[in-house]
């Protein structure tokens, strides 16, 4: 190694010892590793992939080390908890301990999408606006507003979403503009107000900025600048990256949206153009209540459309040439000069020409884009088949990435998620790049493990007596079972669930086994907040939480609410997803194998993060029960299970609920 690179990890090692001492922690190998090998692939600008897990202390094994550089460092999480303990909780401990070891001043700051804050001028804009309208013609809306409005106008607020009260989502939109909607900070009466510019030039001048992957995943695939300019990119929990950056690039078109859009230009510039884009949409939502009832009653037409459906493909035409046309007579009235006038134009603007694109793109998909429709929503999506290739122009060539999860191994290899987002792992390294580029095969990988000792902490069952699961939800024999562990651990169970009706079915099984012992049963339903569940489940120890993907990654309880983790079935992507289907065909096409290549690494992958909720600190004991017997019936198990933590593994039932029985009796003396 270099004098440079051994002067920047001492300092590193120096600094991080600094850090962890200014909370009160101990040093951890893992967390001293990592740190080590971040802080020389900031200096030496290379990629890195490091699967640190649970307890290593990952966060600061980065933080420190990019604090260090000197240099600008984006940070993209893909949960809101993590950006908020980043920005709240970890970095504001450890700057005082950390500006007096470098000797100067350290800043940070959290950058989000407009949509994340109040828009003080559609808040206070003296124009008819029809969202603003709705709210009064609702008592509880209106309420709502007036508190909304209270809090922005207190001195010092942020206006951020996170830290308004809490309202009713639709005032929240109504106060709140899009990034197409935005009429600019110089062009706005509110500009030197504005919550959103001031968050974004705060953000612009900071050592360390907080993102997510979302707005990050845009800015690539549209190669347009939205986040501040950086050295390095440092993706935690990126395991998720390759899925958050299909989300935010799928395109969705709804009926709502277009009549939307349709009303604001009829508003703004009435007329034949706002005529004809009011006749389209009405046609369009006519058309997509149609096809969404066509669906509902023959199932056989759900998932994956190969080509836009005939019976929408003149509506959308006609959807695109209105709008086209309204768009283009909005960009030729440049005579507005109020500011409120143009901040509507802007927001009209936006609406029209989102729409205009959408539906160009759904008119003439690609061979590498999926397109399918919802009938439950009634919505039409379009995403791409994959994102790795774009990835790897806009982002791994660009600059340094650090990936980073407790979970980034699928069989203890890199390779599945490293060529997710893009990295050439099986590349020579030769091609050519320009000065100043990062050739995307010099990424090195490494695995800090855990300070747990997993195979004293946990116990893995996996029960080969039990049916395999089919297609109606779990079995008797499973339901059963899961009775049978939650009543010997004396509830202090996460079940997880691959279905919404596994959930149900259990719900309703639970509650008749369980009736007569003091059991809290917490099941989610559609549409719950996760926080407010998980946070009753801490709080009551003998409580158990029934709930289904959401819940199965990103859950920290430790201590005894959470001594055994359920799990139903291999969460193997359902046959009717589409993009994970189309996936798997391009793999089967191409003379590979879909379920090796999609199916099995996205299973295994969701299973690590699941069985990972057990152990959470040092003190953690329990069992990780998996409910189906294909995990040791069939080859594939072994990748599985190599996934996974490295738990004490029985078949035994018996052995199991002694253990459970063992646990709860202890933490009954102790009075928990």
């Amino acid at each position: 190694m270099s004098k440079k690179g051994d002067t920047a990890t001492s300092q590193v090692r120096r600094a991080l010892d600094a850090a962890v001492a200014s909370i009160g922690g101990q040093p951890r190998e893992g967390q001293i590793e990592m740190a080590e090998a971040v802080a020389n692939a900031l200096s030496d600008r290379h990629h890195l992939l490091v699967q640190a897990g649970t307890g290593t202390g990952k966060s600061l094994a980065y933080l420190v080390p990019a604090l260090v550089h000197g240099k600008k460092v984006l940070v993209a999480t893909a949960t809101l908890a993590l950006q908020r303990q980043l920005v709240e909780r970890d970095l504001p401990k450890i700057k005082p301990a950390l500006e007096k070891e470098l000797g100067r001043d350290l800043t940070f700051a959290v950058y989000k999408g407009v949509g994340n804050y109040l828009c003080l001028q559609k808040m206070n804009g003296t124009g008819e606006d029809p969202e603003q309208e709705a709210l009064l013609e609702i008592g509880i809306l209106e309420k709502d507003a007036k508190k909304l409005r209270a809090w922005a106008e207190k001195p010092g607020v942020s206006g951020d979403k996170d830290d308004a009260p809490e309202v009713d989502r639709r005032v929240w939109y109504a106060n709140s503009v899009s990034g197409r909607e935005c009429i600019g900070k110089d062009d706005c009466a509110f500009g030197t107000q504005c919550f959103s510019a001031n968050a974004k030039a705060k953000a612009q001048t900071a050592d360390v900025v907080v993102t997510n992957h979302t707005l990050l995943a845009i800015e690539i695939v549209d190669s347009h600048p939205i986040l501040p300019e950086r050295d390095a990119i440092i993706l935690d929990e990126a395991h998720e990256f390759m899925d958050r950056t299909t989300q935010a690039v799928t395109e969705e078109l709804t009926a709502g949206r277009v009549e939307r859009a349709a009303s604001m230009a009829k508003k703004f510039m009435p007329g034949k153009a706002s005529d004809a884009l009011k006749k389209a949409a009405d046609k369009f939502a006519e058309a997509i209540a149609d096809f969404a009832d066509d669906i509902r009653s023959d199932s056989t037409k759900a998932g994956r459309l190969p080509d836009l459906p005939t019976q929408l493909s003149a509506p959308i035409r006609n959807l695109k040439d209105a709008t086209t046309a309204v768009a283009a007579l909005i960009s030729a009235d440049d005579g507005i000069v109020n500011p409120d006038e143009l901040a509507e134009r802007a927001r009209v603007k936006g609406a029209v020409n989102e729409i205009a694109q959408i539906a160009t793109k759904m008119l003439k998909p690609s061979v590498h884009q999926v397109m399918w429709f919802e009938p439950n929503f009634s919505t039409l999506y379009l995403a791409p088949l994959s994102v790795s290739a774009v990835l790897r122009k806009n982002l791994l060539t660009q600059s340094p990435v650090i990936a980073t999860s407790a979970t980034l191994t699928i069989g203890k290899s890199f390779d599945a998620i490293a060529k997710g987002i893009g990295f050439d792992v099986s590349s020579d390294g030769k091609e050519e790049f320009e000065e100043g580029e990062i050739d995307p095969a010099n990424v090195q990988m490494l695995d800090v493990g855990s300070p747990f000792d997993f195979a004293n902490q946990g116990m893995l069952y996996l029960p080969k007596h039990l049916p395999e699961p089919g297609r109606d939800g779990p079995s008797p024999e499973v339901l059963t079972e899961l009775g049978e562990l939650i009543d010997a651990a004396g509830g202090r169970t996460l079940a997880l669930f691959s279905s919404w009706r596994g959930v149900e079915m259990a719900d309703e099984h639970l509650r008749k086994v369980l009736a007569e012992l003091e059991i809290p049963i917490i099941t989610q339903k559609r549409g719950d907040s996760v926080g407010s569940l998980v946070e009753r489940f801490a709080k009551e120890p003998r409580s158990i939480l029934l709930g289904t993907i959401s819940l199965w990654q990103g859950i920290d309880v430790p201590g005894p609410s959470c001594t055994l983790v359920a799990i139903d079935r291999i969460p193997f992507p359902r046959p009717d997803e589409p993009v994970m289907a189309a996936r798997a065909a391009q793999a089967d096409e191409a003379g590979g194998s879909g379920f090796k290549q999609v199916s099995l690494p996205r299973a295994a992958l969701l299973l690590a993060q699941g069985t990972g909720r057990l152990i959470r600190s040092l003190d953690d004991r329990g069992v990780v029960a998996i409910l189906d017997s294909r995990i040791v019936s069939k080859s594939y198990g072994s990748t599985l299970l190599n996934s996974m933590p490295p738990f004490w593994r029985t078949t035994d039932g018996s052995v199991i609920r002694n253990s459970l029985k063992a646990l709860d009796k202890q933490f009954i003396e102790q009075g928990m």
